[in-house]
């Protein structure tokens, strides 16, 4: 277990000095590939032809499932190798398999990188957010576009960094990988359209599931330091249709004092000012906060597990 607190922090560090893995090294990556490929099968393009509802379903299901049994047995079996290691090399194996499953410092340099396009132009603003979000951009004001960069922060400092470690802490490297398997699959076949309302269910409510303990931790994170009650988040979270989403993006709607919308699909914090420019800074250093408080907390878990053990 002091193997696993090691690589966490070394994880972390690795994160904050050296980023992202090249693309061909990377396995959230490599899981983007599985699903894109074995998508086209299971949920053909408008005009290729339709499947049944429930054969849509089992096909999203079974490809899914083949999907996590590989990534968890790839991480099963990096973590059997990593334990057979001298205990200062398991940390250092473990703590580099790991951080490809964390992307703190790209989803800060990505959310801050919004705010400096949208300093020069409307027009670069929303082609730096386009690289963010799966939205249409390009109907999107400046302060629309601010605020769809602070959501897409929240929402994914959950799901790139507080659930990986939650799971991490639970279940070791198979934990932390399954849900990285997990979210990509929710974020490339989760959508309801006609496309992907079948194929994509199983992976969208998997999804869910796994997502629901972390996102309300996020959330729990995010209040210290903020005059926003549980109560008040839990209100916020309701007008999303995601049963996790909602929970970080409302509580950093509060947390700012502003107003954080989805034209068409929701509204957060409605009572609060426009986002300013520099409210995308207070956003990253709250998320930031969240970062260590959470690597803070597995700790203590696994800490505690090896003294009990």
């Amino acid at each position: 277990m002091w193997v696993s607190i090691a690589a966490l922090w070394l994880a972390l560090a690795i994160d904050r000095w050296l980023g992202e893995p090249p693309p061909d090294w990377h396995p959230v990556v490599w899981m983007g590939r599985y699903l894109g490929r074995i998508g086209e099968r299971i949920a053909p393009r408008h005009g290729e032809g339709r499947m049944h509802p429930l054969s849509s379903f089992a096909g999203g299901a079974f490809a899914w499932c083949a999907g996590a049994v590989l990534v968890a047995a790839v991480a099963w079996g990096v973590a059997l190798i990593a334990g057979m290691l001298p205990a200062w090399a398991a940390a250092l194996a473990t703590g580099f398999a790991l951080k490809p499953l964390l992307a703190w410092r790209m989803l800060r340099d990505e959310v801050l990188a919004v705010e400096a396009a949208l300093g020069r132009s409307l027009d670069e603003g929303r082609t730096q957010l386009a690289r963010l979000v799966s939205r249409d951009v390009n109907a999107l004001g400046a302060v629309e576009v601010r605020e769809s960069a602070i959501e897409s922060l929240a929402e994914n400092l959950n799901d790139s960094l507080v659930a990986p470690l939650f799971w991490f802490a639970l279940l070791g490297l198979p934990g932390a990988a399954l849900y990285r398997f997990a979210n990509t699959a929710d974020a490339m076949w989760g959508y309801r359209s006609v496309r992907w309302e079948w194929a994509g269910k199983w992976a969208a409510r998997v999804d869910d599931v796994l997502s629901w303990m972390p996102a309300r931790i996020t959330t729990a994170l995010l209040l210290p330091g903020s005059s926003a009650r549980w109560a008040s988040c839990r209100r916020q979270a309701r007008e999303t249709p995601s049963p996790n989403g909602g929970w970080p993006m409302g509580a950093m709607a509060l947390l700012l004092g502003v107003r954080l919308a989805k034209p068409g699909v929701y509204v957060l914090n409605g009572e609060g000012r426009e986002a300013g420019a520099s409210d995308t800074a207070r956003a990253a250093v709250a998320a930031s906060r969240v970062v260590w408080l959470s690597a803070l907390g597995a700790t203590v878990a696994m800490a505690g597990r090896a003294a009990w053990s």
